[in-house]
């Protein structure tokens, strides 16, 4: 027997939500508190909607009504609760996390595995300390496997989260240089991402799929005393076939046989390869998995290509930090096209070694001579640093805007056409405003 919220979770069909907005009727309803906000607020219109309970502070004075559940925290309520549906659950889960990628991987291998299994993954991008008990909460007696993704931007917040999901199997996709205001260093980064490779260490059994090209990966993993799946560009000897006009997307040889994507960028190959490796492993016929994977169509401004009216646009707009953004430029110089444009809004939580990063990426830009906008103060200081005026005519940093309102007025007002458009930018900076200029 469990808990009573346990017990109630369960008659109420495993449904729980945190916003009130959502609510259909029958689930649980935690009040989250936050800096900007009270769920409490909501709690009594949340029973009003049809919700069966709602958890709420023993503070909040909400009155007596036998539907509310006062607790001193709801949210460690909330986790406590992802907890113990997870230690009743006898389903592999596979966690993943990293720097750059483990969204799109996560889709790509919830696609794979979906060939063989009833799978649930992680939903958008709900991977934070609310996201993941959230996202736990969501498998139910009909799943097979789950998959779910962890972010990180803070020293221990990877290892928070593991206890939640408790992984049996463990990906990685990469440690490069983000939130680095939070980590404070790269090394820091390592440590945060590497504590998913401690807990599977830490528990017989488990197993980590591997980027075997990757240094990084492989010291970290090869700590920890647990069965690797490696896969990798190198060491799967995997041909990456180049771009063209015609061919735009992501194309790749493996064992002779062709995968076909709708993902831009050759940054992605490796996340094919570990939707690949991990789809292998539980048994997915590699046919079923590169089917999977073709018929896998990005709608979350990551690695998109959009055909507008007059251009056709590289849409990367989802987040950006140094390692990201460095590939993605590498990708953009080997694209064929006649004119090529890049949009770039600041990389944001680089701490002190901001204006560094940002230069570096615009000493990228005026040597591989791409035309590009820029967005925001940090480039702004980075261009002052550098010694470069946009308004000069004489590089290829044709601009630099205080936001991304401000270019898309511009590109309103100097209209582009004909071209290839990289679009790219921290979440903050917004750059898909641009996107309906284009």
């Amino acid at each position: 027997m469990g808990s009573f919220l346990y017990e109630k979770y369960r008659e109420c069909g495993y449904r729980v939500t945190t916003d009130s907005r959502s609510l259909t009727g029958g689930e649980i309803f935690f009040a989250l508190r936050g800096e900007n906000f009270d769920g409490n607020v909501f709690a009594l219109s949340a029973l009003e909607k049809g919700a069966a309970l709602a958890v709420v502070n023993d503070d909040a004075g909400l009155g007596d009504d036998p539907r509310l559940y006062p607790v001193p925290d709801p949210f460690t309520a909330l986790r406590d609760l992802a907890i113990e549906h997870r230690e009743n659950l006898s389903i592999p889960v596979v966690g993943l996390t990293g720097t750059n990628g483990k969204t799109t991987t996560k889709e790509l291998i919830a696609a794979v595995l979906s060939r063989r299994f009833k799978v649930t993954a992680t939903k958008g991008n709900l991977n934070n300390d609310i996201g993941v008990p959230l996202s736990v909460l969501t498998i139910t007696p009909e799943t097979e496997i789950a998959v779910i993704e962890m972010g990180a931007s803070h020293p221990d917040d990877i290892a928070k989260l593991v206890p939640v999901s408790q992984p049996g199997f463990g990906l990685i996709t990469n440690v490069g240089k983000a939130h680095l205001l939070g980590f404070g260093s790269f090394e820091g980064v390592k440590a945060a991402k590497g504590e998913l490779y401690k807990w599977l260490g830490a528990h017989a059994g488990s197993t980590i799929f591997l980027n075997e090209d990757d240094s990084d990966l492989k010291a970290m993993a090869d700590a920890q005393p647990c069965e690797k799946i490696g896969y990798g560009i190198d060491c799967q000897g995997v041909e990456l076939i180049p771009s063209t006009p015609d061919e735009p997307f992501l194309r790749l040889r493996l064992d002779g046989k062709l995968i076909r994507t709708q993902l831009v960028g050759a940054y992605n190959a490796t996340n094919v390869l570990a939707a690949i490796a991990v789809g292998r492993y539980f048994g997915v016929p590699e046919d079923d998995a590169i089917s999977a994977i073709s018929g896998y169509e990005p709608t979350n401004k990551r690695s998109q290509m959009v055909k507008t009216g007059r251009n056709t646009l590289i849409v990367d707009a989802y987040n950006a930090n140094p390692s990201s953004m460095s590939a993605a430029l590498d990708n953009f110089s080997h694209v064929e096209a006649p004119v090529k444009l890049a949009l770039l809004g600041d990389m944001r939580e680089l701490g002190a070694d901001s204006l560094k990063e940002h230069a570096k990426i615009v000493w990228k830009l005026c040597s591989e001579g791409i035309d590009a906008y820029l967005v925001g103060n940090e480039f702004r200081g980075a261009l002052a640093q550098l010694g470069i005026d946009p308004c000069s005519g004489e590089t290829c940093i044709c601009g630099c805007f205080d936001d991304s309102d401000a270019l898309a007025a511009f590109l309103e007002e100097n209209p582009v056409n004909g071209a290839m458009v990289l679009v790219k930018g921290s979440r903050g900076i917004q750059m898909e405003k641009t996107i309906s200029k284009l």
